[in-house]
């Protein structure tokens, strides 16, 4: 399929009828196309109201359980296949084994979940009992069980004279999170008022949480008491600071005992965890190879019954009703496929596809291609292109990076750029395979191309500038030649070099750009000032005066020949009586005047506010001679200068032409604010006069006929004057609901019940407002022109000072052996640099600057942007990854 980018498709409005038993497999078909976008004919229906409800439900509680079988394969680091399949829409009839289907896994997998979160849970709490018990048999052997409760009792403040055997000291034993322990320990020792006696270590081994599977670190602890009272104040704290208390026998066999058996027990959980683990990895294998086309066929069975709740139902024909936009040139595909979705379905009733006559606006539509995509998304970033007006996207793909590039003018940058930009290019199916949901990257993916041509057209540039990395290539050996002499310089040691007397007039001018002669000029910022200013102002002309021809194709297009006259015609005398003949006076300046008379030469600005101020000095003429004084333009081969002044005049009768296209510009915009308005309230006044006219026209024939009846006997013969038929083709005509009056594009209705009337001071205003953005914005946008120039300067000169702070200082070092480790790494400086400020810094602010060139400069001379995007019912568009992904 092949479109155009100069306009956008032509679009039709179509009405489908559908039967009830083909309606899913001729949507499914549809959608595998994506060439219509439907309209939803219940606006005013609500969700929950329609007609196939139920079965949106049903999809989203499928695409629920499929989340939560893709949330448990991520859990088990399964990664979910990327394939290229594309499996069709599944039938109706299919959904209930897919529900079954997930149904069974889900719940086999919420099963196996609960009983290895059961069994974690047991094998944790073992765990710690283990080493409750380990550690606290070590601590008994170390110290000596009487020793401890000696230690105790001297904690406790018992006498040394008291027997052991007669104090009857209680102790728990338990485990605490490891950072909770300092709090635990102040809060046993405040509560218990010193009273109790603590001893902790930590658990060497980190523990799984049964419920997140995180790593948790925990200390085990022994609690020393006296009293019922003091058992249970430290058993309130251990569970407020949730620490779980374990039974520890006192006699050292009985702990010897439990603490096989819980070994035991363990080793019998690790077996059970291992085998459920194992059940559960097979399950997720087996639902591995198939959830990606899961996935998919549920978003298309769900997207099929969601463009379902959009049609109407027919009850009489038990048929659905649909309408959609399509393009035109797509008619047959989608008839094609209806055709498909009937024969899938097994309906021997066809279904049928008409074209509607319709006054709505149809969506735009643009046919694009990788290429061109990322040029149709900056212009549909200002504003979608109005039905069938003209693209500024064709023109784009040349301008934007042009413009970006005389900004960005560098053969190294730009070598880097275009670099860049092919590797994007040439690893494009690797990278799009990837899925990259970082933002930033995925911008720098989909421009890939406009990164491409941006590096491309900056090497361009770069030699035109004959700029470097801030340096200058000499590939034809330079143009500039001093016939000086030695003793010359021997006499004088500083003095200004005459460009017209340096110049080689037998090798011609540099053949590519400026000559390399002017990197070393100490007046090289003047001279590439001069030209680049100079060099923007007449781009950024051209480019404005290609927007207002534009627009007359718009014009002779929609037909609109008051608007083609009176505002086209005058905005383009008026861009060219003023700005034109600006453009005009620099290249007659550099044609004219060569570097002999780079002094004499007349200034342009001051030329060009003398030209609205309407001051001009006489051409006179040099005294002994019969020439004027723009002898001096001419060469001389003898290389003598010819005598000049500083005359404000280029040519003969200058100022007889500059006041008529000064006063020709200035009358333009009189001509854009009042014809228009006027034009348009004269033709709407003559609507009305016609209107009224036939109107009492149908009066007269009415009072004609009640006059006539009035004096005609009952039984008289005569004949009546009947209504003639013109006169019944004025009535009905009258009579008609709606009465169209065309003005020049702008219809007006009139109704009785909602009468549309012309406001001539709206039409106005709108139309003062109109010249005025045109005739300021003139001015405004050449000068915004000037950043071409300005950001192409500040790009060169931050090119320079990086060679000289880095670079150039560096290579002056006279350091033996050492210098050259110096070199490396100020090379590695000087490289990141680059590429941090001026490549991806400057870059970017030459990139908004064009963007803001395109959008307002360019496209507000003819491009209105006020359509709607055509978004096609595509199952192609719901597979595409998002951020949100």
């Amino acid at each position: 399929m092949s479109g155009s980018l100069f306009r956008s498709e032509e679009m039709s409005l179509c009405q489908i009828f559908l039967q009830s038993e083909a309606a899913y497999a001729c949507i499914s078909q549809l959608g595998e196309l994506g060439l219509v976008q439907f309209k939803d004919l219940n606006p005013d229906v609500n969700a929950f109201q329609r007609k196939f409800v139920s079965e949106i439900l049903r999809c989203d509680e499928m695409e629920r359980r499929l989340r939560y079988i893709e949330k448990e394969l991520k859990k088990e680091e399964l990664k979910i296949p990327d394939t290229d399949e594309n499996p069709t829409a599944p039938a109706p009839k299919e959904m209930i084994d897919l529900e079954a289907t997930f149904e069974k896994i889900e719940s086999e997998l919420r099963e196996v979940n609960t009983n290895a979160e059961a069994l974690k849970r047991n094998f944790l709490e073992l765990s710690e009992l283990k080493e409750v018990l380990k550690k606290t048999q070590v601590f008994f052997q170390e110290h000596g069980q009487h020793n401890i409760i000696g230690d105790a009792q001297h904690a406790l403040g018992q006498g040394e004279d008291t027997q052991t055997g007669n104090i009857q000291l209680g102790f728990v034993a338990g485990v605490i999170p490891r950072e909770r322990m300092p709090a635990f320990e102040r809060m046993l020792w405040f509560a218990c008022r010193g009273n109790v006696f603590l001893r902790y270590e930590e658990i060497p081994q980190v523990l799984e949480d049964p419920v997140t599977g995180d790593g948790i670190h925990k200390s085990v602890f022994i609690i020393f008491f006296q009293g019922d009272q003091l058992k249970s104040r430290v058993r309130k704290i251990c569970e407020g600071f949730k620490a779980t208390l374990y039974p520890c026998p006192e006699n050292p066999q009985e702990r010897n005992e439990m603490l096989n058996g819980v070994s035991t027990r363990l080793e019998d959980l690790k077996t059970v965890l291992n085998q459920t683990k194992d059940h559960r990895n097979r399950v997720l294998v087996g639902v591995q190879k198939e959830i990606t086309a899961w996935i998919i066929k549920v978003k298309k069975i769900k997207a099929i019954y969601h463009t379902l709740n959009m049609c109407n139902f027919d009850l009489s024909h038990n048929s659905l009703i649909a309408e959609c936009w399509c393009p035109v040139m797509a008619l047959e595909d989608v008839q094609r496929g209806l055709k498909h979705g009937t024969e899938l379905s097994g309906s021997t009733v066809p279904c049928i596809l008409h074209r509607m006559d319709t006054k709505e606006t149809p969506p735009t539509y643009f046919i694009t291609n990788k290429f061109t995509v990322v040029f149709q998304d900056i212009v549909d970033a200002y504003g979608i292109a109005t039905y069938q007006e003209v693209n500024p996207a064709l023109y784009t793909i040349i301008s934007f990076p042009f413009l970006f590039a005389v900004m960005f003018g560098d053969v190294g940058h730009g070598t880097i750029m275009f670099l860049f930009g092919l590797c994007l290019v040439l690893m494009e199916k690797k990278l799009i395979s990837m899925k990259v949901k970082d933002e930033i990257a995925l911008t720098f993916i989909n421009g890939r191309y406009i990164i491409l041509m941006m590096g491309a057209f900056s090497m361009y540039t770069g030699l035109i500038y004959n700029d470097i990395f801030s340096k200058s290539l000499n590939l034809f050996g330079s143009s500039w030649y001093p016939y000086y002499k030695n003793t010359t310089f021997e006499v004088q040691k500083s003095f200004v070099l005459d460009p017209g007397t340096m110049y080689d007039t037998e090798k011609g001018p540099y053949p590519l750009g400026l000559d390399p002669i002017w990197q070393p000029a100490t007046n090289k910022i003047t001279f590439t000032n001069s030209f680049k200013m100079k060099l923007s102002v007449i781009l950024g002309i051209s480019q404005m005066t290609l927007g207002v021809l534009l627009s007359l194709v718009n014009h002779v297009y929609f037909k609109r020949t008051l608007e083609a006259l009176v505002e086209f015609v005058p905005s383009l005398l008026f861009l060219l009586c003023l700005f034109g003949y600006l453009v005009g006076l620099v290249f007659y300046k550099w044609f004219l005047f060569n570097q002999k008379c780079t002094q004499c030469a007349p200034s342009l600005l001051i030329h060009f506010i003398n030209m609205f101020l309407m001051k001009y000095q006489p051409v006179t003429e040099i005294p002994g001679t019969n020439t004027t004084t723009f002898e001096c333009i001419k060469y001389d081969k003898d290389l003598e200068k010819l005598p000049c002044s500083s005359q404000t005049v280029f040519f003969d009768n200058q100022q007889m032409i500059q006041t008529i296209l000064l006063v020709t510009g200035v009358l333009m915009a009189p001509i854009m604010l009042c014809v228009k308005p006027f034009v348009l309230r004269s033709k709407h006044n003559a609507k009305e006069r016609d209107l009224e006219k036939r109107k009492q026209g149908l009066g007269a024939v009415s009072e004609r006929a009640l006059i006539s009846q009035e004096e005609m006997p009952d039984n008289s013969s005569m004949s009546v004057d009947k209504p003639t038929k013109s006169d019944i083709e004025l009535k009905s005509s009258v009579n008609h609901k709606d009465v169209d009056v065309e003005v020049e594009g702008h219809a007006v209705h009139d109704k009785p019940e909602d009468e549309v009337e012309f406001e001539f001071g709206e039409v106005f205003i709108h139309q003062a407002i109109h010249t005025i953005e045109f005739c300021l914005g003139c001015i405004s946008h050449t000068a915004s022109y000037l950043r071409l120039w300005a950001l192409s300067l500040a790009h060169a000169q931050l090119s320079e000072v990086l060679w000289t702070m880095l670079l150039r200082l560096s290579l002056k070092m006279d350091i033996p052996y050492g210098g050259s480790v110096i070199i490396f790494f100020v090379f590695g400086a000087f490289a990141c640099i680059t590429i941090a400020v001026l490549l991806v810094m400057e870059g970017l602010s030459a990139f908004l600057h064009t963007l803001r060139l395109h959008w307002v400069e360019f496209n507000s001379k003819f491009y209105s942007g006020q359509g709607y995007g055509f978004i096609p019912f595509s199952f192609k568009s719901l597979m595409e990854p998002t951020l949100d992904d």
